[in-house]
């Protein structure tokens, strides 16, 4: 079950594009030189946020590692302030394009807010600050560590998570 309520687009206009200027940050950028293909997903992803402006945490629906954090922040959420889809579904693959990724890239969350986009490490820190104590704390502390040391742990179990978690036939959310 996913709990992606359709809503509206940041700052692209129809003759801008898409551009990772950071891969660790996707922000929506307009370039000189327009992508093909961006007016189509700004256009596609343009009600995600109209009605319900919360963040949307992207995951991989049939991971139970990843099952089991979207059932930890959902348990320690208790404003609601995080949607959850999964990255297999056409709002995730929309979504991904929004934020400058593969459609078909299933290898990080991804947290993807009005205007800004975050993978990897990043993502899940940005996650912590929306949900309860202890963990928008823990997440500030957890910035000093250089990114490189955590986007390394970070991919060292993104790549060994099915054989470490396992996965599912289908998603559980």
């Amino acid at each position: 079950m996913a709990l992606l309520v359709p809503g509206g687009c940041a700052r692209l206009s129809p003759s801008s594009s898409l551009r990772v200027r950071n891969p660790r940050f996707a922000a929506f950028a307009a370039l000189s030189t327009p992508h093909k293909d961006a007016a189509d997903w700004v256009e596609a992803t343009s009600s995600f946020f109209e009605r319900d402006s919360r963040p949307i945490m992207l995951f991989d629906g049939v991971c139970n590692l990843c099952n089991g954090g979207v059932r930890f922040v959902r348990a320690n959420d208790r404003n609601s302030g995080i949607r959850f889809e999964a990255l297999q579904s056409e709002a995730g693959k929309k979504l991904l394009r929004r934020s400058g990724r593969d459609p078909d890239d299933i290898s990080s969350v991804v947290l993807v807010e009005k205007e800004r986009s975050y993978i990897k490490s990043d993502a899940v820190l940005k996650i912590m600050e929306y949900i309860d104590l202890p963990f928008p704390q823990l997440a500030i502390f957890l910035q000093f560590v250089p990114i490189f040391l955590r986007d390394f742990v970070y991919d060292n179990v993104a790549n060994n998570r099915y054989a470490f978690f396992g996965r599912s036939e289908s998603c559980e959310i």
